[in-house]
């Protein structure tokens, strides 16, 4: 397996540990009823469920851009050194930035999202050279 396989396979259990500790918290804070419905009225919850909440958010919006930045690399035969290492930077500063949002470390949460902006677009460019 590749690298860059490797880096998505990881930031996709990310992804996951996102889900369930976010979900865990909402459960905690609002309860399963409130879980389990579609939540068109939410009572207020905690500080850091509404972090975790917008850094799901956060992934759920990024996740795709690697997604396609590993597809183009493989796809075009351009895999390289430069790509595997951009990939597992990209895997290390989504792990980073998870607790980075829930804890509230500012500024440096924005600098590691933008590690991994950085990360992938160094990807894309990569693909094109």
């Amino acid at each position: 397996m590749t690298a860059e396989l490797i880096a998505l396979a990881l930031v996709a259990l990310e992804h996951l540990v996102l889900v369930f500790w976010s979900q865990t918290l909402l459960n905690r804070d609002a309860g399963a009823d409130v879980n389990a419905s579609p939540r068109d009225e939410m009572p207020p919850l905690s500080l850091r469920c509404n972090r975790l909440r917008r850094a799901l958010d956060n992934h759920t919006e990024n996740f795709p851009l690697f997604i396609g930045a590993v597809v183009v690399v493989l796809l075009s035969d351009s895999a390289s050194a430069t790509t595997a290492v951009a990939a597992l930077i990209y895997a290390a500063a989504r792990a980073l930035y998870i607790p980075a949002y829930a804890y509230g470390w500012a500024p440096w949460r924005s600098v590691i999202y933008m590690v991994g902006l950085v990360a992938t677009i160094t990807m894309y460019v990569a693909a094109f050279l």
